[in-house]
């Protein structure tokens, strides 16, 4: 007769739960090979959220092509007729910082709450969880392909010729723009989880974000030319996303100086750094941005533990 009685196997099981071994966090190495053994899902996902954006709608996809065609038209006729600032396609300069920035609110807006939005697939499904922010980053990029298409045919239309010596740096600051974007969009959807207010604040975040870019006015106009005379400069550089919209401003608006369409005035637009300064710096900046998006993967580790209790 066993002398195993009810008090002694409950002690043991007790014993047994608190000497259970949970698995290891898994290495970043790890992570990275498993994101790239799920990339046909971050596919699908992708395009799920483009049809679901656009599901029963007449003109479905075509809105991402319309949408901006619309607002480049706004942006022509108020900087043409009403905000007169004497800088001549001023709308050029404006709609090639605005397709950067675009890109990267997008992005966050709906990768901040994604996690908490899809809480009964992380639940249910094992999976990567950090493909769902990154499926709302590429399906950020495929409006952001749309818009600079947008832009491409516009200056077809109005004959203004792109800086062709400088187009081959572009995709050198996308990359880097597409790192920063999916590591603060990794980071925000992990933190959201256990943070919920996280996702309004984010809002007024990219408010101020928007203003501290040189989106609405030109660089030479901004803060950045007092804190050059005082060689502090590299302040202004601390935003990522000034040197990217910088790099297809130069790319798209060309002229570094023009004069006013209002006086005689001769208006500094952006820097007069040569080609080589452009390239390096984007290269340095990728180059950052990589190691952040390492940084925002081993972040996302940390923070994923807990996320069923939490959801």
């Amino acid at each position: 007769m066993s002398d195993a009685s009810p008090a002694r196997i409950e002690r043991r099981s007790l014993e047994d739960d608190a000497f259970r071994v949970v698995s290891a966090r898994a290495s970043l190495s790890t992570r990275l090979r498993n994101l790239w053994a799920r990339r046909e899902l971050l596919t699908s996902l992708i395009t799920s959220d483009i049809r679901i954006k656009y599901k029963n709608s007449a003109l479905g996809i075509l809105w991402s092509m319309l949408t901006p065609a619309l607002f480049l038209a706004i942006y022509y006729v108020v900087f043409s007729v009403f905000l007169k600032n004497g800088i001549p396609n001023f709308v050029i300069y404006l709609f090639s910082g605005m397709v950067v920035w675009n890109m990267f609110q997008n992005a966050l807006n709906a990768a901040t709450g994604v996690i908490v939005v899809r809480a009964g697939l992380v639940k249910k499904v094992s999976f990567p969880r950090e493909i769902l922010a990154l499926a709302n980053v590429g399906a950020a990029v495929v409006y952001f392909v749309i818009q600079v298409g947008v832009l491409g045919l516009y200056l077809l239309a109005v004959g203004h010729a792109p800086a062709w010596n400088y187009l081959w740096i572009l995709p050198i600051a996308f990359l880097a723009l597409y790192f920063f974007t999916a590591s603060v969009a990794i980071v925000m959807s992990a933190v959201t989880v256990y943070l919920r207010d996280m996702e309004h604040f984010m809002a007024i975040i990219l408010q101020l974000w928007f203003f501290m870019s040189p989106v609405v006015y030109s660089y030479e106009n901004s803060i950045a030319a007092p804190l050059h005379r005082h060689g502090l400069a590299w302040l202004y550089f601390m935003n990522p996303i000034t040197l990217i919209m910088l790099t297809f401003q130069r790319v798209f608006y060309v002229a570094t100086t023009v004069h006013s369409t209002t006086s005689a005035a001769v208006l500094k637009i952006l820097p007069t750094w040569p080609m080589s300064t452009y390239f390096y710096m984007n290269i340095g900046l990728l180059g950052v941005m990589i190691g952040l998006f390492l940084v925002s993967e081993m972040v996302f580790g940390r923070l994923e533990g807990n996320f069923e209790s939490e959801l």
